[in-house]
């Protein structure tokens, strides 16, 4: 098994054998360690051991081999966050096979759309999601079988009794540190969602300076994460991590409202969560009402989207819990720039973890000087192989070792990275840079605004000014509000930076994972 520590030395590619399979790293090494009986997995009603997870990884394996999915095939995993989706997707990387995590929240069209472009030959799901693919999956010509846990519908396989029947255990399979191990559609705010194909080695690279450098997690840590499972940063936090250090991780099958996080921090007492800015701006907005209970949390974690500074400072004085904004990317497998512990500079997504390189281009592919703005590209060995059938797309995304983030970014002296908008969100007003980020921070900063998004719109000139949308806090009245944000940004932002038009609104568009959708906001 691989040696984790390489004689002190940081972990490189070269410590990894050819014969790799990650998953007894996660969870064998524990049991040959004596950590059998230690909790893996808590959910609301049970607590899996690492000894009943090796054997739970084993008969999903079992299963998948006696259903005759073959090695490097695609098995579709439709499930909520809980016990069977970390044994499935085990399972199937354990026999070299390739687990393919769907959103919950999609529609019929797009599980059509996954399935076909993955080519699964085994789809798993539940009895409650199975209605969303009852009318797609038997026109997929390469599934040979639905696997449905609870009540199996008629011409599907019971996962229950299927999956009790086989051995607990089962040999991994002798898969190439390179081979296909898992992979994840991104979630991208417009068009049809890519493939990101991850290899059994990519994990290595960065939950290893993650674990070690920022988290400092062990083993009685118990995390717990908003984001769910299906993705990228809710698989690493509440999977890859913890298992890495033999902690155990807190497991929901619904993604829980803020009234159900802080119940769960009162009963399950997770000592490290992560969510995403949009997810604490609402529990800021639930504490108001009913304080939490925050006594077993040591660490929070951001990531997903910016987090900006006047919700951490609002977070940290009424939470007391101090929160770690990161940069990460499903491409590049988990966080990448990050705040550590006790120098956090609010504002700045963090300081480059060891293991990786950073570079801030301009246009023209130059180097932009110390302090400038330029786009972020990122280069080290949990990279993606690249998108799955998206020629065109990969040869863009990933030149050579590096990988073109999309994120405009500057960094200062001390090596912290604030980011300046999406390539394309950037706003030219004047002949001016205006980063939506920076409008954004200061209308936070206005106690009436709870959430907010500020796009470029074309005045009766056709000329771009920057247009901001603005969820207000409570329920209290919009009259005046308006005004009083304008008078707000002009008391601390630049003439042209202030917001031409501002909009109350109820919510903003978002993704299924939280993130902004800027160009319904455009169109508007």
């Amino acid at each position: 098994m691989l040696d984790l520590t390489a004689g002190g030395a940081p972990l490189a590619y070269e410590h990894v054998p050819e014969q790799f399979n990650i998953v007894p790293l996660l969870i064998d090494r524990h049991l040959d360690d004596g950590r059998g009986a230690r909790p893996a997995i808590v959910t609301p009603d049970r607590v899996v051991s690492y000894a009943e997870l090796a054997a739970g990884v084993a008969r999903a394996a079992g299963l998948l081999a006696r259903l005759g999915v073959q090695r490097e095939q695609r098995v579709a995993l439709l499930l909520p966050d809980g016990v069977e989706f970390a044994c499935l997707f085990f399972g199937a990387m354990r026999a070299g096979m390739v687990p393919v995590p769907l959103s919950t929240l999609g529609a019929a069209e797009e599980y059509d759309y996954a399935l076909r472009d993955s080519r699964a030959v085994v789809l798993v799901t539940d009895r409650r999601h199975y209605d969303r693919v009852a009318a797609v999956w038997r026109g997929v010509g390469t599934l040979r079988a639905c696997l449905v846990a609870g009540e199996a519908p008629e011409g599907t396989v019971a996962l229950d009794a299927a999956w009790a029947a086989e051995p607990p255990h089962a040999a991994p399979a002798p898969t190439h540190r390179d081979d296909m191990a898992y992979w994840l559609y991104s979630s991208g705010t417009t068009g049809r969602p890519k493939a990101v194909v991850h290899l059994h080695h990519d994990m290595l690279f960065c939950v290893e300076p993650y674990v070690r450098r920022v988290l400092a997690l062990g083993p009685d840590d118990r995390t717990f994460a908003v984001p769910r499972l299906f993705f990228s940063y809710g698989l690493t936090s509440c999977l890859y991590l913890p298992l890495w250090v033999g902690a155990s991780t807190i497991l929901v099958a619904e993604r829980p409202d803020p009234a159900a996080v802080f119940a769960l921090w009162r009963t399950l007492r997770p000592t490290v969560f992560f969510s995403v800015p949009t997810s604490f701006a609402a529990l800021l907005r639930e504490a108001e009402t009913a304080p939490p209970e925050v006594t077993s949390l040591r660490l929070c974690v951001s990531a997903g989207e910016p987090l900006p500074a006047p919700l951490h400072a609002r977070w940290v004085a009424r939470m007391g819990v101090e929160l770690l904004d990161g940069l990460g990317a499903t491409e590049v497998g988990y966080i990448y720039i990050s705040n550590r512990p006790g120098a956090v500079r609010p504002g700045a997504s963090g300081q480059l973890l060891p293991g990786y390189r950073a570079r801030i281009l301009d246009a023209d592919g130059r180097e932009v000087p110390p302090g400038g703005v330029g786009e972020l590209w990122v280069a080290g060995e949990s990279l993606a192989a690249g998108y799955w059938n998206k020629h065109a797309k990969t040869r863009e995304a990933f030149v050579g070792e590096w990988f073109r983030t999309g994120d405009r970014y500057r960094v200062d002296g001390d090596g912290y990275y604030f980011f300046q908008g999406r390539a394309d969100d950037l706003l030219r007003v004047g002949a001016n840079w205006v980063s939506p980020l920076e409008v954004e921070g200061c209308l936070l900063e206005h106690p009436a605004v709870a959430e907010c998004a500020v796009v470029g719109a074309r005045d009766g000139d056709g000329l771009e000014k920057p247009r901001a949308f603005v969820v207000p806090r409570g329920a209290g009245p919009a009259e005046g509000l308006e005004e009083s944000l304008r008078a707000h940004a002009r008391a601390r932002l630049a003439p042209f930076k202030v917001p031409r038009w501002i909009t109350v609104v109820p919510a903003l568009p978002k993704t299924a994972t939280g993130k902004v959708q800027r160009f319904r906001l455009r169109e508007g």
